[in-house]
């Protein structure tokens, strides 16, 4: 094997300037730090009160792509095209959108139950998956599990769901005299209310006479201390009434009228029992089930000529009644661990598995957006491992 020599007589190349230097260094910065974000790690940040109190308005996150695997752009790719027009008058360009494959490399753990998990929202249809908004829940229950909920309890394949720290719930708490005592047992026990001045719940007019109403947001350990406070007359929980109006009652969310033909009228706290699909299973689809699996088969898993039929409660494909249907990925259902304020699988169904980021890890700051400035950082939640 011989090696090319260079020619001693010609001319040594210019010097980079210091501009091309810059140039070059900036775009090395930017691709390492994509690779970077795109492969191993992101941060995120936490908007609204659908986690608490696992996770707090104001935390900021990493999230980890490696435990699953980075999925390859779902974007579909413009390609530029040059075509004879029909006339013969001369070239004109076109682009092209080309949907490449989407593949997940290796991670080093596969999605749990209990995972917080990062994902694209599978609900907003007019965009590719990841340039969508995302989304933070608990993953409670996986491909082949089978959900149920009672009286607000989870219940996995018919065992009740593991401990859940920050697991909230929502109350109302009635009381004589809402004054200065009540306020600083709400503050002192965390319970916030995020639209209001200072963050702090307001009362409300009971519907007794001279009595007032608190509606909080709290876990089970701080609804039994204000139970055995003297001046709390009725601490109940309370559930929004939304029988009839989520998943699969409405089949395909907010994007069309696609109702099932056997309304169930499940309510947050007493859901299910519901399956969660598993990547090869067969389902004999009817009337009493085919709402369930609707957006899979005509959006998820990308099949052609899928529309539904309110009349007869099914689906059809090129104009053909779709009786069975073999799913070609795994789902899952991700909920809030602020139970009755999370808009979660359980208004719009599962979560594709080409659809999830990575798993949140570590909380790197934390800010309360009702503290003062001296009280801004919330110290004692850096470096905090997420569970």
């Amino acid at each position: 094997m011989s090696l090319l020599k260079t020619d001693p007589t010609a001319p040594p190349k210019p010097p980079k300037t210091k501009t091309r230097e810059w140039a070059d260094s900036l775009i090395f910065a930017i691709v390492a730090a994509t690779l970077i974000r795109w492969a191993t790690f992101e941060a995120y940040t936490i908007p609204s009160p659908s986690m608490e109190n696992s996770l707090l308005v104001g935390d900021y996150l990493f999230v980890s792509k490696l435990h699953y695997g980075p999925i390859t752009p779902q974007t579909p790719l413009q390609v530029p095209l040059t075509h004879q027009t029909i006339w013969g008058t001369g070239l004109q360009s076109y682009s092209e959108l080309i949907q490449l494959p989407t593949y997940r490399l290796p991670g080093f753990s596969e999605i749990k139950r209990n995972d917080v998990v990062v994902f694209h929202v599978p609900h907003e249809t007019q965009f590719p998956a990841d340039l969508r908004t995302n989304y933070i829940k608990r993953c409670v229950a996986v491909a082949g599990d089978t959900l149920e909920i009672k009286n607000g309890q989870a219940y996995l394949n018919g065992q009740p769901e593991g401990a859940v720290p920050g697991l909230q719930t929502d109350y109302e708490m009635q009381v004589d005299n809402p004054n200065d005592e009540v306020l600083a047992a709400l503050r002192a026990h965390g319970v916030v209310d995020y639209q209001q001045p200072g963050g702090m719940p307001q009362a409300m007019a009971g519907e007794v006479p001279g009595t007032f109403v608190y509606k909080i947001s709290c876990n089970a350990a701080t609804a039994d201390f204000f139970r055995k406070q003297p001046y709390v007359k009725r601490l109940d929980v309370y559930e929004p009434g939304l029988a009839g109006s989520l998943f699969p009652d409405r089949a395909d969310f907010t994007n069309s009228d696609a109702l099932s033909k056997t309304p169930r009228k499940w309510t947050l706290d007493n859901y299910g029992p519901l399956p969660i699909p598993k990547k090869g299973q067969t389902i004999a689809l009817s009337p009493g089930n085919a709402a369930i699996y609707y957006k899979i088969v005509a959006r998820y898993e990308h099949n052609q000529g899928v529309t539904w039929n309110n009349a007869e409660g099914m689906m059809y494909q090129n104009g053909k009644p779709l009786t069975s249907y073999t799913i070609k990925q795994n789902y899952y259902m991700m909920m809030g661990d602020n139970r009755h304020n999370s808009e979660d699988s359980r208004f719009w169904g599962f979560v594709p598995e080409d659809h999830v980021v990575g798993k949140a890890v570590l909380i790197w700051l934390s800010v309360d957006p009702n503290a003062d400035f001296w009280h801004k950082i919330r110290w004692s939640r850096l470096f905090n491992i997420i569970h």
